[in-house]
């Protein structure tokens, strides 16, 4: 599989930043609770609000390198498999990582799990937006891209 890490990188860093903007400033203009995952992850670091920032964009940086890789393997046209990727960090976060913060599981309220997804999803399609095209996914694609290498 051919990943564009650079690219990914770069993907990372803004999927990141589109999702900290819907939680921070537009989620409240649509009457949702402020989410700031940086705080957040600062309040579970010792309260350090530089290591938060630095742990959330490093986090999403890596599920944008995670995002390259799979992309091919998952269904859809891009901004789907973008969205749909954006599901796995939001459920991982919600029933794994809240719990290990001392939170509880999706946020301990439906409104703020909802904010939670819809910020994961942006954060997805953003990454996909950014990246860019891949080949078909599922396993129609990878057939088809192995049928068109062998020939």
């Amino acid at each position: 599989m051919d990943i564009r890490a650079e690219r990914a990188v770069i993907a990372g860093i803004i999927g990141t930043a589109l999702m900290t903007a819907v939680g921070v400033w537009i989620g409240p203009l649509m009457n949702m609770p402020r989410m700031n995952p940086a705080e957040m992850l600062a309040g579970a670091m010792g309260g350090n609000l530089l290591l938060g920032w630095i742990a959330h964009f490093m986090i999403g940086t890596m599920l944008a390198l995670t995002y390259a890789w799979a992309a091919p393997l998952l269904p859809g046209p891009s901004l789907a498999r973008g969205a749909l990727f954006g599901l796995a960090p939001f459920l991982v976060a919600q029933i794994l990582v809240m719990p290990l913060m001392g939170l509880p599981v999706f946020s301990g309220s439906v409104i703020m799990a909802l904010g939670s997804l819809v910020g994961h999803l942006i954060y997805g399609a953003g990454v996909t937006a950014v990246y860019g095209p891949v080949p078909a996914g599922g396993a129609a694609g990878i057939a088809q891209r192995h049928s068109s290498a062998v020939a």
